[in-house]
């Protein structure tokens, strides 16, 4: 009976990491101490509800992907910093979520802490919102520097998913030290292969990534 409970067990934990397509891999099997939030697994963003496709805390990237992070948090360790991901791979379904929510205008829930500046009507137009994301290609995470001490974010100047200006890398109206700050989690993501998109400082994907035309769909479970 004990033989068959281990058995049952490992067949159990073998179709559970099955369920993720050739080239993905759960990032804690890669960098086990890193610290991850996935603010679409909670109410915290700028939808202000629950997203779809979301079904734990669990960290998802092609392996390409998790094995060049693992580069840049060993880096930054080196120096007393670690990195704090906000999202990493994301189910088509989460967009499409993203998607409907943009359309009904009178949903504001998250405005003022989000996109105070931007009418959501605009949300499209501006790009902030679109029908598809890198995300959902694997090779794309969010993420930001934290205190190796305390467990604090750096100060970016912006905080994470805030649509303006004020997001952008090569904002003006932040202080010195907040420039710097972004200045090197830019450093130490291009260092270990990762570009940036220039209008969210904390938006990284993979060059060369494995699955450049490819939108995937299943679940963060």
């Amino acid at each position: 009976m004990k033989l068959f409970s281990i058995l049952l067990l490992l067949l159990i934990s073998s179709l559970s990491f099955a369920q993720l397509p050739e080239g993905f891999t759960y990032v804690d099997d890669v960098i086990p101490d890193l610290e991850v939030e996935l603010r679409y697994n909670t109410s915290n963003n700028f939808v202000g509800k629950h997203i779809d496709g979301y079904h734990s805390n669990k960290l998802i990237l092609t392996k390409q992907t998790a094995q060049a992070l693992k580069l840049v948090h060993e880096d930054l360790q080196n120096i007393n910093l670690c990195l704090k991901v906000y999202d990493g791979y994301r189910p088509q379904q989460a967009v499409n979520h993203f998607v409907r929510w943009a359309k009904v205008l009178n949903d504001t829930i998250s405005k003022a802490v989000f996109y105070p500046n931007v009418e959501k009507r605009s949300l499209f137009k501006e790009g902030y919102i679109a029908s598809k994301s890198g995300h959902s290609r694997g090779s794309t995470i969010d993420l930001t520097i934290i205190d190796g001490n305390t467990g604090k974010p750096l100060d970016m100047g912006s905080t994470y998913d805030f649509f303006g200006r004020e997001s952008w890398v090569n904002f003006e109206g932040i202080s010195k030290k907040q420039k710097e700050n972004r200045q090197l989690l830019q450093t130490i993501m291009l260092k270990h292969g990762f570009r940036n998109y220039p209008k969210e400082w904390w938006h990284f994907t993979l060059r060369h990534e494995p699955f450049p035309n490819t939108y995937f769909d299943f679940l963060i479970k």
